[in-house]
């Protein structure tokens, strides 16, 4: 398990600055690493790395099966309340310039007790995107920001920051699927942390923020 920093990139990418796999083979060298799962370039924290193939693949099925709890923490503009346990049930679709976005309109968007959903046929939703579910908690609430604690039960690409901006409480300092220029959007990285993975069978593997990030992002 490494607990991988902020801003820096899992693999190489077209600016051609260091990348952290590279750091890793030479850390782990003359062993070869294998790669598991991945870590947007702006997202800190738990990160696992194989040391040979078996586990490679034992991990990688874990993955696939969706038997990995994934736990993140974030803080995101804005007053949220959601005190127990939430949930987003968005299907994602790919978008335009790489991005990804829920396959629908924001007006269709809707907050039905403590879920969010489109507020069209489950059919239609299924034939636009993919299933997409997350679970979210507020652990400290304001008025400009709160903190999140949450879990993706699915894998997308992008799957918290694309929810969380579409129901209107994006991360905070996410250039791509915020507004940069919002000041409650301003932050000196983005602000999503990989604070736990739970593997059965291997047990569960947890990297703290770094320090005064829960209370001050």
């Amino acid at each position: 398990m490494l607990d991988k920093p902020a801003n820096v990139a899992l693999l190489a990418d077209r600016s051609g600055a260091p990348c952290l796999w590279d750091q890793i083979k030479e850390a782990l060298a003359p062993e070869r690493p294998f790669l598991v799962h991945r870590l947007d370039k702006g997202t800190s924290g738990v990160l696992l790395v194989a040391r040979n193939q078996d586990t490679q693949r034992r991990l990688t099925r874990a993955f696939a099966e969706r038997t990995v709890g994934k736990f993140y923490l974030a803080w995101v503009v804005g007053h949220l309340e959601a005190i127990s346990t939430h949930r987003i049930e968005l299907p994602l679709r790919r978008g335009r310039k790489s991005r990804f976005r829920v396959a629908g309109r924001r007006d269709q968007i809707e907050r039905v007790g403590k879920c969010w959903r489109l507020a069209v046929p489950e059919a239609q939703s299924e034939r636009d995107g993919l299933h997409s579910e997350t679970r979210l908690r507020a652990l400290h609430t304001g008025e400009a920001k709160t903190l999140l604690l949450l879990q993706p039960l699915t894998g997308r690409t992008h799957q918290l920051r694309v929810h969380l901006s579409w129901i209107g409480h994006p991360i905070m300092g996410d250039h791509l699927y915020g507004q940069p220029g919002s000041p409650q959007q301003h932050a000196p990285r983005l602000q999503l942390h990989s604070h736990r993975l739970r593997v059965p069978g291997f047990g569960s593997f947890s990297a703290p923020p770094q320090q005064g990030w829960l209370t001050d992002p």
